[in-house]
């Protein structure tokens, strides 16, 4: 099903509206007027935009290995794809641009404590738009380019998700002020990465070849898998716990829960596809333990993650309600859905249950659902220039209160 090949082309009436639309938005986006008020876009860009990028290839990936048929899907996921990579392309040169004509306000960024854990969010989006290459790239660009871009840009974010996972933790138990009320989901953004790069790496085992390359790819993606998972676990504790002692922010922080969600889909994710490849590069019996493992792991933590959905969806609920913004923190409620939707697909996989695959399907519209929302919330608002304003310097503050 994923080498299913798509009837979508370059240049279908459904590519270039994304083309289209895509390039009117970035017009009037970056055209300034002289008596325009509004904040300049390359002042503030931070690098919480590339969840923008994530937040969309999943879409893609998730679309192309649906383990539930649906007609034009392939050409949907192909699309999107295009459009995520585009993003990308755009949101790097804006970066660079940023930094060229403000590297002050860029290197503050990094001293910010919330802001920097977003800069977790660039690896990830380089693996995402990678993993999409080998699953739909091929398409529209052919397989050994779509093989050559997805390995530079698994590279560039493997080395680059191993580089915020090192220092943005470092920097927190060194220099930044972190309250008791502080942990919140984007801690997990700058250690998640490597899972990530497990997940894009494991896709790029079958495409090498034959021999002690392909074992050590497949160990150290389990490195890396562990690396991210421990982490992460030692993260949605603290954010468990805060939660229990303090309460929520009951700003636009909230959605950040849901990134909650990302290390755990994507674990899964990575458990099922490192067992899918595991007979390509170790003998029979490890494999065998391989594949179990996929399962073993893979449907007790698939389990918490249905109750992390629930819980995540009544503390979002509750926030709207009560007036929550929008901001970019509203791109938390794309990726790691979409990584419940890639790991429920391996289950389905590897268990042949019914149950998994319908529950992906569901998982995946609402998934759609969620990403239009947000796309369209985050074209409105950004032609606004309502996005591009100073991260805010103080803690945010969590609490309870007696209301639903």
């Amino acid at each position: 099903m994923l080498r299913e090949r798509a009837c979508l082309h370059s240049d279908t009436p459904l590519t270039r509206g994304i083309f289209r639309a895509l390039a009117l938005a970035i017009l009037s986006a970056m055209t300034v007027d002289a008596n325009d008020d509004r904040p300049s876009i390359l002042g503030y860009l931070g690098p919480n935009w590339f969840a923008s990028v994530m937040g969309t290839g999943i879409v893609a990936t998730a679309g192309a290995s649906l383990p539930v048929h649906m007609p034009g899907l392939r050409g949907f996921a192909t699309a999107v794809w295009v459009l995520s990579a585009l993003w990308l392309v755009v949101l790097i040169l804006a970066m660079l641009a940023h930094w060229l004509r403000n590297p002050t306000v860029a290197r503050g960024h990094v001293r910010n404590p919330t802001m920097a854990h977003f800069y977790g969010a660039a690896p990830m989006a380089l693996l995402t738009v990678g993993s999409g290459a080998l699953l739909v790239g091929e398409d529209l660009i052919g397989a050994r380019l779509a093989v050559d871009l997805a390995w530079a840009l698994w590279v560039a974010g493997t080395l680059g998700g191993l580089f915020t996972a090192m220092t943005i933790p470092y920097l927190m138990f060194t220099q930044y002020r972190v309250e008791p009320d502080a942990a919140f989901g984007g801690w997990l953004m700058p250690v998640v990465p490597p899972m990530v790069a497990a997940a894009t790496g494991s896709l790029l085992i079958p495409h090498m070849a034959e021999g002690v390359g392909r074992a050590t790819m497949l160990y150290g993606c389990y490195a890396m898998f562990g690396l991210s998972l421990v982490a992460s676990l030692i993260i949605i504790t603290m954010v468990w716990s805060r939660l229990a002692h303090f309460g929520t922010s009951g700003t636009a922080r909230v959605p950040t829960l849901w990134i909650v969600l990302g290390p755990l889909g994507q674990s899964i994710t990575v458990a099922g596809l490192l067992g899918t490849d595991a007979a390509l590069a170790v003998d029979e019996n490890l494999a065998d333990g391989m594949r179990v493992f996929a399962v073993l792991y893979g449907v007790p933590v698939w389990g918490f993650a249905v109750l992390w959905i629930g819980l995540a969806t009544a503390l979002t609920v509750r926030t709207l309600r009560r007036g929550m913004p929008f901001a970019l923190t509203w791109w938390s409620l794309t990726f790691p859905v979409g990584t419940f939707v890639t790991g429920t697909t391996q289950l389905a996989v590897h268990t042949s249950l019914p149950a998994f695959r319908y529950a992906a399907a569901i998982a995946y519209i609402g998934l759609l659902c969620t990403w239009l929302l947000v796309a369209v919330r985050t074209l409105r608002v950004g032609i606004g220039r309502g996005l591009f304003t100073p991260p805010g310097s103080d803690p945010v503050r969590a609490y309870k209160d007696p209301g639903p």
